[in-house]
């Protein structure tokens, strides 16, 4: 039997069953590279500067993530804030570097965002639209994050 033949006796059963697990593994949320979430709304907290959670926070550079917002000690030392979810594709893996002046990027297909949520390389395959940045309001030891 020609190989053409054997394929065409396999039929669409087997067909399936041999793809479908493939189909499975390539879906965007494989789980490998963080997990697909929707951006955070109605974002308002507080954290306090002193706090074991902040320790990060101490050194210009430093960052936490918390709910589901990545709160920033810029290189100028600033405290800036922004969604932890990437405009790309909705991953929860945005994180600050230290580079380039500082900026955010997503650790799952290296999308990057300056410090006002602007995209930095638009028209690659990657994150088209801005990263949502949050406003920030120190009072003493203690950060409000809020829309």
């Amino acid at each position: 039997m020609e190989r053409k033949q054997f394929l065409k006796s396999l039929g669409a059963g087997a067909a399936f069953a041999i793809t479908f697990p493939c189909l499975g593994s390539c879906s965007k949320d494989n789980g490998e590279n963080g997990n697909i979430v929707e951006e955070p709304t109605n974002v308002d907290f507080t954290i306090d500067l002193n706090s074991a959670e902040a320790a990060n926070l101490a050194t210009n550079g430093g960052f936490i993530r918390i709910n589901l917002v990545v709160v920033v000690r810029n290189l100028e030392g600033e405290l800036i804030a922004a969604s932890q979810v990437c405009s790309h594709q909705g991953y929860d893996e945005v994180r600050f570097a230290s580079q380039n002046g500082g900026i955010f990027y997503c650790d799952v297909h290296g999308s990057q965002f300056a410090q006002d949520g602007s995209n930095l390389n638009p028209g690659n395959g990657r994150a088209t639209k801005p990263l949502k940045v949050y406003q920030t309001e120190l009072n003493g030891d203690i950060l409000r994050v809020f829309e």
